[in-house]
């Protein structure tokens, strides 16, 4: 038993018989699994199986058709995306969604933007609650900036640079929101080794330091199989697999499926 099941709690999210279909096409048939509190929760399966689509359900983005989203105990047929926000729940992106003129530090601070609850004119004036609120919002940011050891960028515009590293910033930003659990969609996609090894090292991190709860796509067959707790997958938008990376490295749909074979 690995310590990250060791660790995992509650089901905190069950999603039951999921339909997601784009008018006549179905991206999601009739999907259920769950996740459980501090587990790292990996969705894995050829391209175009549905994986984004399903994250798109959690947070919100997308509304199914069918099938209904439990999250902490309460039911529902989707999420809203901020209230899923609200609730807990960031993401990062396959495709980076920053802002690339801006600094390192500047994209990290969007991601406190919930927490603001001063008005536009205590923020002005910067009195009280308004005052309070960004010494908090720095202290906090600063704090994301060293655990995932980008103080030296912190002032370099994200558009200037390389790939790996503004993956990281997307990871900061969304670790300044302080999620309970944390939805990373492709967060290794077009790395080098040495850049996925610490992409890797920072998800175990915040896995086991902060406790979040993740649910991770990853095509990396490798780095599924190291830093996952439970794995789940799809093809042609329906579960062919779920259960531990061991029983899902054995599960002969799942092989048929990533070498052809079923197709």
């Amino acid at each position: 038993m690995t310590t990250h099941e060791r660790r995992s709690g509650e089901v905190i999210l069950r999603l039951d018989n999921i339909s997601l279909a784009f008018g006549g096409v179905k991206a999601l048939t009739d999907i259920s699994f769950d996740v459980r509190e501090h587990e790292i929760r990996a969705i894995i399966g050829p391209n175009g199986a549905g994986k984004s689509s399903m994250l798109n359900v959690i947070n919100g983005v997308y509304h199914p058709q069918h099938g209904t989203i439990a999250y902490r105990g309460e039911v529902r047929r989707s999420m809203n995306p901020h209230a899923a926000a609200a609730s807990g729940i960031a993401r990062t992106f396959q495709n980076i969604a920053l802002f690339r003129g801006m600094s390192v530090l500047d994209n990290i601070m969007t991601g406190r933007n919930l927490k603001i609850k001063s008005n536009f004119v205590e923020q002005a004036i910067w009195i009280g609650r308004a005052r309070r609120e960004e010494l908090e919002n720095r202290r906090k940011v600063e704090e994301v900036i060293d655990f995932l050891e980008i103080q030296h960028i912190r002032k370099t515009p994200v558009g200037r640079l390389p790939y790996g590293l503004q993956k990281r910033v997307e990871l900061a930003r969304a670790l300044a929101a302080e999620p309970s659990m944390l939805l990373l969609d492709e967060p290794m996609a077009g790395m080098n080794v040495e850049e996925k090894q610490d992409m890797c090292r920072f998800v175990l991190d915040v896995n086991e330091q902060y406790g979040t709860t993740m649910v991770l796509i990853e095509h990396d067959m490798g780095v599924v199989m190291d830093i996952s707790d439970r794995v789940v997958v799809l093809d042609y938008g329906r579960k062919i697999g779920d259960g531990t990376p061991d029983e899902v490295r054995g599960n002969q749909k799942v092989i048929d499926a990533y070498l052809g074979v079923a197709h």
